[in-house]
């Protein structure tokens, strides 16, 4: 019943995260409070559970608060301006080059393995090229997504941890045979990518026309540039050099880890108001300016981290593991870790990672091992199926934060991303059976 209950409780926060028929704060609190009373959870086992959770995903909410304050100061004062300028001049308004260079950009910016340091990289600065192109932002959250889940593959990256702490491998060593299907998945993901582009590009086509077409606003008639903009300010940069530095600094020690991240961006919040207004008024006006969003996303966060709380907690998403695997036939038992590798990125709108890894994943290892399957085989095909989707999750925080930097929507980013993320996990495992991996 525990694992009805857990199934009961993840479609219904799916379904309403899917259709919007109420905010995520509501579902993810509500929802998963309602299943464990029903499991008969005390009401202080529930508190209990929220604590537990909450502050899994704290650091990323004062993380999330702070660079969002952050980099809205940074477009105020036209950090991202002339970047864009150029990216649009350089691409002369061409999608193709935008969507191949974001799935390249992306997968760089994921090297030291972390999501949210991916997103607050990626999103900031090519939100705005999106929005002059008038492409969807949701396009730019798929390949941002698509393309570090690709590079999540790394040994010092969660799911490769994870799946090597089963094993009882170094991550390294279990990494080292996907290195080539990194590769020939980031190829994989540039004709997606240009397939996607042309949709784009179509869509766009069918908009109402604007004044000025993207060739006019990146260079005039005389060759000049031209100041005109779709949808970002004509805020002239300013300290442009110093704020540059300032980023840099601050993107350096995100990568560098040697502090915590929110407390990288405190400093940096600190500095750029420090750096760019003089007067306190000012400084407290520009906090005010990007407060309603930061903490708005702040709260959807912990929510999501009281929600994985509760249902780790009561052993729902244990249970609901267990459950899967049970219900299945003898006859398929050879090929469980190929049928799991290929509803991977399903499992990932219902259990989160941890759920996955330890609690589905050895059950599928041990069944297959009795079989005559190889367990690092096993362990591959379930890897490979199930980390591209790892950026469709509502259970993932990181992809909470992308979501707030771009100001989109939960439901709708599964809706417009998830066949496109299924099929290129279907194809990588099919590519992966053949190399011999799986």
């Amino acid at each position: 019943m525990l694992g009805i209950i857990g199934f009961i409780t993840i479609i219904t926060i799916v379904g309403l995260l899917l259709t919007e028929k109420t905010s995520p704060i509501t579902a993810l609190i509500i929802v998963p409070i309602i299943g464990a009373l029903v499991a008969g959870t005390s009401i202080h086992d529930i508190g209990l559970y929220f604590n537990s959770g909450a502050q899994k995903v704290f650091p990323i909410v004062i993380m999330f608060i702070f660079a969002i304050i952050y980099f809205g100061i940074m477009n105020d004062v036209g950090l991202f301006t002339p970047m864009i300028n150029k990216m649009v001049a350089l691409s002369h308004g061409s999608i193709q080059s935008v969507v191949i260079g974001t799935v390249f950009i992306a997968a760089i910016a994921h090297l030291d393995g972390s999501g949210a340091s991916t997103f607050l990289i990626t999103i900031p600065a090519l939100l705005p090229l999106y929005r002059r192109l008038r492409m969807s932002p949701y396009l730019l959250l798929l390949l941002v997504g698509a393309s570090a889940s690709i590079m999540n593959m790394l040994p010092w990256a969660g799911p490769i941890g994870r799946a090597a702490a089963l094993l009882s491998m170094n991550p390294t060593d279990l990494w080292r045979p996907l290195v080539p299907l990194q590769f020939i998945a980031l190829i994989m993901l540039v004709p997606m990518a240009m397939l996607l582009g042309v949709r784009e590009k179509r869509r766009i086509a069918n908009l109402p026309p604007l004044q000025h077409s993207l060739n006019e606003m990146a260079h005039n008639n005389d060759g000049s540039k031209s100041p005109a903009t779709l949808s970002t300010s004509n805020t002239q940069p300013k300290k442009l050099a110093m704020n540059v530095l300032l980023t840099l600094s601050v993107i350096g020690l995100l990568l560098w880890g040697i502090i915590p991240s929110g407390f990288t961006f405190m400093i940096g919040v600190s500095l750029a108001l420090s750096l760019n207004y003089s007067k306190v008024s000012d400084q407290m006006d520009r906090i005010k300016a990007h407060a309603p969003s930061a903490v708005l996303m702040g709260c959807i966060i912990l929510s999501a981290g009281a929600f994985l709380g509760i249902l780790t907690g009561t052993k729902m998403l244990n249970a609901l593991a267990q459950d899967i695997v049970t219900v299945l036939p003898n006859a398929i038992l050879p090929y469980l870790h190929i049928i799991i590798g290929l509803l991977g990125a399903p499992f990932e709108l219902i259990l989160n990672t941890d759920a996955y890894y330890f609690a589905l994943v050895p059950i599928v290892e041990h069944i297959t091992s009795n079989v005559g399957v190889n367990s690092q085989s096993a362990i591959y095909a379930m890897i490979i199926g199930n980390i591209l989707g790892t950026f469709i999750s509502p259970f993932s925080p990181a992809l909470w934060l992308g979501l707030g930097l771009a100001e989109l929507k939960m439901g709708r980013h599964i809706r417009y991303s998830f066949f496109w993320i299924w099929g290129l996990s279907i194809l990588l495992l099919i590519v992966a059976i053949m190399l011999g991996i799986v």
